[in-house]
């Protein structure tokens, strides 16, 4: 699953009560003795082998009927079966045992809402042995991605209506009855009673399509191999298909009528992708067909989802408009293809056994997809993106809030909250740091045979550990223990460098970053370290026990971390960081990334001087990186957000950053150059919407001037500039600009475009217009799946407006919010307050709406908030002085 690039990616789910961990029936040889004991919130006493469901979706009425045969092995004499269940309505119930064995009817139904279970009671012992569970029921049709759920959509001025499924990570039960737990693998025949002219989709391909007699279609699909349940899909509605092979597979797009020419780029990535991931995988993709199916709206929790031959992707990750696609368009098309795909190995093809390692699934498609852009597109630069892969994760496992990357999972609340930056980020961060530490061949030799191993079936951790470290002849296990099994972020301590005989000896320390004050003993990790001389040889070292000693075969200006792959901060005494500013514009970039990344996290941790930070910036040459001013144009707007209330302080700040930013904005110029660096494009909207922020009047001038004269001149606000002009508008619009957008708004007919128009209403710096926004997003009118994302971007400007407002009027925004987000889309809101108060209003929000187990979000906010405010209290004033001194 690819997380949310449009809204705050939070996200929830009911809690199923009591967890019951059972000794698991033997499997087959593939699956993971490891996993012979995993947690279940259902009796392990039968297992599903198949299921044949038969489904009639309603669209009008948003119900559906279905009836589903499940054919099952029941392992432990038991008088009932228990199967999750979610706001379904049975009207039979039957059991039969064998060919010609007649059903017997279930003697009672009981239904558990908060357990999300139901039971079918038989009044009679049923042995061990193989049955079939007939059942028919009826169901409702969502507005949000949860479950079967409905897009409605504006196509040719006319109103349109779409169903599509999102299961993960345990909504399937909201649809069949069923295990539904990753655990429990079957293979699934799925047909579809449905209006004829409308295009169905599955995991598999249509297998056959039968006229009735009332002028509907009965689609039967072909039957699937064995997976979990939050991997079937099922969508319908008026759509396009295109289609290409690799392989041997055909690989299709799927989208609303009219825009399928929007997902060329789509197909043809997807196409390179599988063959490059069929030839590191060494197991062929196995399933005949797959299809990306795009669709409109958005989600708070995802934006496209790995069902096995059947990704869901919404439209703004798929689709490239040619009125307003950019070059970071195309990446994040790339990108999610990339992700998605790789699922089909890690994830589809063989399982995590339990929520716990969901980074089996996330931390390594996130690896595979920054690796397979990397390799497939070298004109993106890609490999620079390993820094903010990394401060991603760190941002959040330097808090007292963090969490080991396997974690205990208990509860299905508790799962959904796993999807989060440690899960994605930190997973890939050490994925690539282990990898670079055994060398990329034995890695891939280990995951090939970890994928053959253990194809169809369910796995944890370790099986993957066992596998690498008998390709490698490495101790890979105890390294990658030490970073997933605990949390945390180590900080390597660099002493001054001791030159003899033309080697330098330098000691390191292993200690523990945190950004913030809660008391805590250091934890030990075995790190491994890449060190050298800028410009000279590097040398390779496990610091173990806390310690070690490294000798290299030159003396200067030493780098710890070089190439980045490490995952822990660096620390060096202020000679030995001297030393490196002094040579900053000979670094690599991707060291020039690394070397301000650690200086800004270990400055406002209160690790070093602040102001090391603006020390590199001011020294960094004008043509430097594009990805390294991309990244400096993002801090320094940060910390201008933290100079929020501090006017004549935020004046200084501003001043220093619009004299470093402004330069290179002259020099890459407002417009695009023939044969540009592909990187500089994003640069450029970086730069002109951070020098926006900062009320840079230049850009405010130009900005406006272009905007002004975009239906006169066409010229004036190309592609390339539509987005960031548009974002420093609506960040400074007064009543009469924001009615304009607003106007625009309401006149889109692409879906796609109209979500983002609406999006930028709730941009405004203005209160009275921010709080037109959060009125407007309760209404219907922005679309069924747009407000929530309209009342996140008034919160990355007014977050305390945005909570309060959410929290006066919960249950309708609770409408406008799937169900796998509720609980963590209110503290999301909050999370960029600097107010001491929102902490005490994050508690009584928890305390009155958020069960014990459902509070994983609100600590991260709450720790955020502290840590924010101990910035403002404790580092802005550092960098004030330095800025007096530097003026």
């Amino acid at each position: 699953m690819q997380r949310s690039l449009m809204s705050i990616a939070v996200t929830a789910a009911l809690a199923l009560g009591p967890v019951l961990t059972h000794a698991a029936q033997a499997g087959p040889a593939t699956k993971s003795r490891a996993a012979a004991q995993q947690t279940t919130q259902l009796p392990r006493n039968a297992a599903p082998t198949h299921y044949a469901v038969s489904l009639t979706p309603d669209a009008a009425s948003r119900t559906f009927s279905a009836s589903v045969v499940i054919s099952l092995d029941i392992t432990q004499a038991t008088d009932r079966l228990v199967l999750n269940a979610a706001d379904l309505a049975f009207s039979s119930a039957a059991l039969s045992a064998g060919a010609g064995q007649p059903p017997q009817a279930a003697t009672a139904i009981d239904l558990d809402a908060d357990q999300q279970t139901a039971t079918f009671r038989f009044g009679r012992t049923l042995q061990p042995g193989s049955y079939q569970l007939q059942l028919a029921y009826t169901g409702l049709i969502g507005t949000q991605a949860a479950g079967l759920f409905a897009l409605d959509y504006q196509n040719g001025g006319a109103a349109r209506r779409a169903l599509y499924t999102q299961f993960e990570n345990s909504e399937a039960r909201r649809v069949i009855p069923s295990w539904d737990e990753p655990f429990y693998k079957a293979t699934f025949a799925l047909e579809a009673t449905i209006p004829a002219g409308q295009m169905a989709v599955s995991n598999m391909p249509v297998a056959a399509t039968t006229t009735l007699a009332d002028g509907r279609e009965l689609v039967r699909f072909a039957t699937s191999p064995k997976m979990s349940t939050y991997l079937l899909f099922f969508g319908l509605g008026e759509f396009e298909r295109a289609t290409t092979s690799e392989g041997g597979t055909e690989i299709g797009v799927i989208t609303q009528t009219g825009t399928l020419n929007q997902a060329q780029f789509a197909l043809d990535s997807s196409r390179a992708v599988l063959r490059e991931y069929n030839d590191y995988f060494g197991v062929k993709y196995p399933l005949p067909k797959l299809d990306n199916i795009g669709a409109p709206g958005q989600s708070q929790f995802f934006s496209a989802m790995e069902n096995w031959g059947a990704i869901f992707t919404f439209e703004y990750a798929i689709l490239l408009d040619p009125r307003t696609a950019t070059q970071e368009d195309r990446e994040g098309v790339f990108v999610t293809a990339a992700h998605e795909i790789a699922h089909q190995w890690f994830g589809n093809l063989v399982t995590m056994a339990w929520w716990d390692d969901l980074w089996l699934n996330e931390g390594f498609a996130s690896w595979m997809e920054s690796r397979t852009t990397a390799r497939l597109h070298p004109e993106w630069d890609w490999h620079l993106r390993a820094v903010h892969t990394r401060e991603g994760a760190m941002a959040s496992d330097a808090l007292a809030s963090t969490h080991p990357v396997i974690q205990r999972i208990a509860t299905v609340e508790q799962a959904s909250q796993a999807f989060d930056n440690i899960t994605y980020q930190k997973g890939e961060a050490v994925i690539r740091m282990l990898e670079e530490y055994v060398g990329t061949d034995a890695w891939r030799n280990g995951v090939r045979a970890y994928i053959a191993r253990h194809a169809y079936g369910n796995t944890v951790s370790d099986d993957l550990w066992r596998q690498v470290e008998k390709a490698a002849h490495k101790p890979v296990t105890a390294i990658a223990h030490d970073f997933t099994l605990q949390p945390g972020v180590p900080l390597i301590r660099v002493a001054d460098a001791v030159c003899r005989n033309g080697k330098a000896t330098v000691a390191l320390t292993q200690g523990e970053f945190a950004k913030d004050d809660t008391p805590r003993k250091p934890l030990s990790w075995r790190v491994p370290v890449i060190a050298g001389t800028v410009g000279g040889a590097t040398v390779r070292t496990v610091v173990a026990g806390g310690k070690a000693t490294i000798t290299l075969p030159e003396c200067g200006a030493v780098l710890v971390n070089a190439g980045q792959s490490g995952y822990y901060r660096t620390l060096y005494t202020p000679k030995g960081f001297a030393a490196l500013a002094g040579r900053f514009a000979h670094l690599p970039a991707i060291d020039q990334m690394g070397l301000l990344a650690d200086a800004a996290a270990l400055g406002m941790s209160g690790h070093m001087p602040a102001p090391g930070y603006l020390e590199l910036v001011a020294t960094t040459p004008v043509a430097a990186a594009p990805q390294v001013w991309e990244d400096i144009a993002g801090t320094l707007a940060g910390l201008h957000a933290s100079y929020e209330g501090k006017p004549e302080q935020r004046a200084a700040f501003d001043s220093f950053a619009r004299a470093r930013l402004a330069p290179v904005l002259a020099r890459v110029g407002w417009t695009a150059v023939p044969g540009e660096a592909a990187p500089v494009a994003n640069l450029r909207a970086t730069l002109i919407a951070a020098l926006g922020d900062m009320g840079d009047a230049g850009v405010l001038a130009e900005a406006r001037r272009r905007y002004a004269l975009r239906h006169s001149d066409q010229d004036a606000m190309p592609v390339t500039l539509r987005r960031p002009i548009l974002g420093v508008i609506a960040a400074n619009a007064d009543a009469a600009t924001w009615d304009a957008l607003l106007a625009e708004a309401r006149a889109e007919t692409s879906a796609m475009v109209k979500a983002e128009q609406y999006g930028l209403l709730g941009s405004s710096r203005n209160p009275a217009l921010a709080r037109r926004a959060l009125d407007l997003a309760l209404t219907d009118e922005a679309g069924a799946t747009n407000s929530a994302s309209m009342i996140s971007h008034v919160a990355n400007q007014h977050p305390d407006l945005a909570f309060d407002y959410a929290v006066a009027h919960r249950e309708q925004v609770e409408q406008k919010i799937d169900a796998t987000s509720r609980s963590r889309f209110f503290p999301g809101l909050a999370r960029r307050s600097a107010d001491p108060a929102m902490v005490a209003k994050l508690n009584t929000y928890a305390d009155q709406h958020l069960a014990a187990d459902a509070r994983g979000d609100v600590k991260i906010a709450i720790a955020s908030i502290e840590y924010r405010v101990k910035v403002r209290k404790e580092r802005l004033p550092e960098i004030d002085a330095w800025l007096a001194h530097h003026r």
